[in-house]
């Protein structure tokens, strides 16, 4: 392909990306891939090319443009080698015409921004939509972060994160001989975080609420040495599903898993009722905290979604507190740098119940910033995911 047949064939996956958007339709990387299942003459450096495009666009523009080409367009008025590709070429984009609607660029739109949690400073936008790194997470059940550095010597370890080991943006460890042998797991920094402020311990019962594929499930099973029983919950059948060879995969040998009928899910549950001595709520949200990597969740959340999100949440920590013993805690998390679904959400759920405390001494000393009830991670200022995390206590 020539380099402004790449640049066109960017407009056009924008042009389905932006729609999927608008229409809550699939997300971004399965379009793209799509895209060039369509397109198999498309050599590797094609794909590299026209995939840095898209992204480099999404990252650009604020919001869900019209037109792909309004996006693209944002790239080429910073960039005089982009916009001499619109030349009109066979195979290429139309020449620019100045009067041409530009998407707009930006972090988010400002309703969105209004948003965010107050910790949230003008510093952290570049941050939040810059290239994420791949991080590592050794599985204790079979290795070591040391392992992780003999295998992937141009890495480095992560703070605070005893087995985090972090490589540059897409490398491509999971196609490690490593990774099928249940070596080590690929897991944002701050999920390992997560996992570790749960605080499980050796012969407790732990319930992951909502488990999805179980990468949070697996580092709780790599924390207890294979010493505790978890009972990894969800509603989405598929996801679910992908729990049990991974456990296989890594060895963690005391994992059930239960699937729940939205709507049932206490009554599912009622054998377990005040019985667990840890609850990871890691709740839907607007995934706020992950622009770096899915950056196209900007275009995506609608004042409508949210509520729906924050009205979730609420529902899954009341069902949590109702499973968590006398004395034992739950963990709230979710990879949102929104109030409304972390401090707001925590200072709402003590409220509503008299006797829990929100738990002072996490995350991982270094890590984090106080916010209300919890703590707010940002990839500005820890390097990581934007994630929430709140540990509280029942009563005794």
């Amino acid at each position: 392909m020539t380099p402004a047949a790449r640049v066109q064939t960017a407009i056009e996956i924008l042009d389905a990306i932006a729609a999927a958007a608008r229409e809550g339709g699939a997300p971004a990387d399965a379009i793209f891939a799509e895209a060039m299942r369509a397109r198999r003459y498309a050599g590797s450096k094609d794909r590299r090319a026209i995939r840095a495009h898209v992204y480099d666009a999404i990252r650009a523009v604020r919001s869900a443009p019209v037109l792909g080409r309004a996006a693209m367009l944002v790239l080429a008025d910073a960039d005089p080698a982009l916009a001499a590709l619109f030349d009109g070429s066979a195979y290429g984009p139309a020449a620019i015409a100045a009067d041409e609607p530009r998407g707009e660029a930006g972090l988010a739109p400002q309703a969105l921004v209004d948003l965010f949690d107050p910790l949230i400073g003008e510093g952290e936008g570049e941050a939040m939509l810059a290239r994420a790194p791949l991080d590592l997470r050794a599985n204790r059940l079979k290795s070591s972060r040391d392992d992780l550095a003999a295998l992937f010597p141009e890495g480095e370890a992560i703070a605070h994160a005893p087995d985090g080991w972090r490589l540059p943006p897409e490398t491509a460890a999971a196609q490690h001989a490593a990774y099928a042998d249940g070596v080590f797991e690929v897991q944002d920094a701050a999920s390992q975080y997560a996992s570790a402020t749960l605080a499980a311990e050796p012969g407790q019962t732990i319930i992951d609420l909502c488990a999805g594929a179980g990468g949070k499930t697996l580092a709780i099973a790599s924390l207890t040495g294979n010493a505790a029983d978890i009972l990894a919950c969800d509603t989405n059948r598929a996801r679910l599903r992908q729990l049990k060879p991974r456990a296989e995969r890594a060895g963690a040998i005391r994992i059930e898993t239960r699937l729940l009928n939205p709507g049932q899910e206490a009554a599912m549950l009622a054998d377990r009722m005040g019985k667990a001595d840890r609850v990871f709520v890691d709740a839907p949200c607007s995934g706020s905290g992950t622009w770096r990597r899915s950056p196209e969740l900007r275009w995506r959340l609608s004042p409508a979604r949210l509520d729906r999100h924050v009205a979730d949440q609420a529902k899954l920590l009341a069902l949590g507190a109702d499973l968590v013993a006398p004395g034992g805690k739950l963990l709230y998390a979710t990879c949102s740098i929104i109030a409304r679904e972390g401090r707001d959400q925590v200072d709402e759920f003590l409220t509503r119940h008299p006797g829990w405390t929100a738990d002072r001494d996490i995350p991982p000393q270094g890590v984090g910033r106080a916010a209300g009830g919890g703590f707010l991670l940002t990839p500005g200022h820890d390097g990581c995911d934007g994630f929430f995390l709140a540990r509280l206590s029942a009563p005794c």
